[in-house]
């Protein structure tokens, strides 16, 4: 907890020659209680000292004199291990999350600076599938760990609306779609149209040089493509409004490439001007080569732009529009290239703000036999998943609870948080194997697991059904159960911290898997309803501010937590 890490940074900082975020950010917390609270390692100070860690630990702990609430200090190998009053540790953990309650966990590291988070991102015209849910949840997940550091956070949905493509599409709905302008035209039938367009390209090559001619229309304005156009990109987002609804996503911004079409030929004009052009096969390049990379194509030899000129223009708009501090990427690891490139343009542009730019990247999504049923065909719809996902709980509600209030919501839930955690579990440069039987079992390190560990603290207070108070006796939280789990709580700040640092959070579930579990070993061990008053007092606050660590946490991840399961 900050309280006591900054009395161990102050007692540390008289004796060794390291700035106090660097004492702080070395600070660890002991596998085993019994090594004590906290723990400095001295690996990092053996060069400058010229001794081995060991030896550094054994004098730093003579050299430092405990100061309450640091109960003892001693060496452990090359580590120097702090033990910190039980009582006081109790006492202000327990008090800072009972005043704090929804805001625990909230820090102003991010105070007056501005996060844009660029996420999930589809292409219009098509269908969000299972490939585009990790985007959407790694980046709404950072969003929230962001905003809660204090950051003002953008969130922008950078949609994909421009391209060759579109003219493909206006060319089949000319020919094969647009007669019937009555018809209320949806996501499929746009897919349909697209798919057509190429089977009847390759009997007719002719209309490949259609659609181009259609693009560059598009791009000069033209009123009728611009008119089609829209009209693909109005039936698109009024689906994909429908599935962020369903996951609990909101944006600040729907600005796809399209937005910055007016802006690419200033922006190609000034990478111009630093001299860092050249035109190879008719097309307009950065060499990169120097820097060990294929060249950025800003634009081909029919004059139209490419991802990277687009994207160019929409990171110098952002600049001047919200002043970012840092600009997050959040995009699969198969487009590592593209951004090493993109970024490595804006720097030899010349903007010191090209290092502010951060490509998150993620591995794939998987199922584990291979594949999942589909109304739709070979493309898992990311519709589908989560109607399925919440039909899968709703008989498991059926089977073990069927007199439960609300089940249509707590299905919804319990269903679609699920499928978040299955995703945000997983290290996300790893790739997620999704298992229906995993990912619903709510005795496993699941979503599920932990919203019912939730309700279940829910139902205690119930039971308990008097007013809550940190006026309790914080030495009867003596047991090693409970100073485990009173331990766990402290730590969600600097997990949080951690999550924000790496971009990652896995560390937010993982550490929610880690209090679910302390408390289920406090609660097997420890009654909690006793006719012990002051003992049922203390362990009740334990209780809820157990049940609050763990609904804010939930939220970090755009999960629910149900009072009731």
């Amino acid at each position: 907890m900050d309280h006591f890490i900054k009395n161990i940074v102050s007692l540390l900082k008289e004796k060794i020659d390291l700035p106090e975020d660097g004492i702080k950010r070395l600070i660890e917390i002991p596998p085993d209680p019994k090594m004590g609270d906290y723990a400095f390692p001295c690996y990092s100070l053996s060069k400058t000292l010229k001794k081995s860690p060991n030896v550094i630990a054994t004098e730093l702990s003579n050299a430092i004199h405990t100061v309450r609430p640091i109960a003892e200090i001693k060496a452990i190998g090359p580590y120097v291990n702090f033990f910190v009053e039980k009582e006081t540790l109790s006492e202000i953990t327990l008090k800072t999350i009972s005043e704090e309650r929804d805001n625990y966990g909230i820090r102003s590291a991010g105070k007056g600076k501005t996060v844009i988070v660029d996420f999930s991102s589809p292409n219009i015209a098509k269908h969000l599938a299972v490939h585009h849910l990790r985007s959407a949840l790694i980046g709404n997940a950072i969003y929230h760990i962001y905003k809660t550091l204090g950051y003002r956070c953008v969130g922008i949905n950078h949609l994909g609306d421009w391209g060759t493509q579109f003219g493909q599409l206006i060319v089949a709905y000319k020919k094969w779609g647009g007669e019937n302008a009555h018809h209320a035209y949806t996501v499929t039938d746009l897919n349909d149209l697209y798919v057509k367009f190429h089977q009847e390209a390759e009997k007719d090559p002719g209309l490949e040089d259609e659609a181009r001619e259609w693009f560059k229309k598009l791009e000069s304005g033209d009123a009728e493509a611009k008119n089609i156009w829209q009209h693909f990109k109005d039936i698109s987002l009024k689906e994909f409004q429908k599935i962020y609804d369903m996951l609990g996503i909101h944006f600040d911004a729907f600005v796809g490439e399209s937005f910055y079409n007016t802006m690419v030929q200033d922006t190609v004009t000034r990478i111009k001007e630093k001299g860092i052009t050249k035109v190879s096969e008719q097309a307009l390049i950065v060499d990169l080569e120097p820097y060990h990379m294929p060249p950025c194509l800003l634009r081909k030899k029919d004059d139209t732009t490419l991802y990277a000129t687009r994207d160019i223009a929409a990171a110098e708009y952002r600049k001047k529009t919200y002043d970012f501090d840092k600009m997050i990427y959040v995009v699969g690891s198969e487009q590592k290239l593209h951004f090493n490139q993109f970024f490595k343009v804006l720097e030899l542009m010349g903007y010191n703000w090209a290092n502010c730019c951060v490509h998150v990247d993620f591995g794939l999504m998987k199922f584990k036999d291979g594949k999942m049923s589909t109304r739709k065909g070979k493309v898992v719809l990311l519709e589908d998943l989560l109607v399925e996902a919440v039909e899968r709980i709703k008989e498991i509600i059926e089977e073990k609870n069927p007199s439960l209030e609300n089940k249509e919501a707590i299905a919804r839930d319990v269903g679609i948080g699920a499928v978040i955690f299955a995703d945000l579990c997983t290290k996300r440069s790893k790739d997620v194997v999704f298992d229906w039987d995993e990912a619903l079992n709510f005795e496993g390190e699941t979503g599920p697991y932990v919203q019912y560990t939730h309700a279940r603290l829910c139902s205690i207070l119930r039971k308990f059904g008097k007013p809550m108070t940190a006026d309790i006796n914080f030495g009867l939280l003596k047991e090693d159960e409970t100073v485990i789990l009173i331990k766990n709580l402290g730590q969600f700040p600097s997990v949080i911290m951690k999550a924000a640092e790496f971009y990652e959070p896995s560390l937010i579930c993982n550490y929610l898997i880690d209090v679910c579990a302390s408390l289920n070993r406090f609660y097997n061990a420890h009654r909690v309803l006793s006719d012990d008053a002051e003992l049922t007092k203390a362990r009740i606050l334990l209780v809820n501010t157990t049940r609050q660590v763990i609904k804010n946490g939930l939220r970090l991840l755009g999960m629910q937590a149900p009072e009731r399961m």
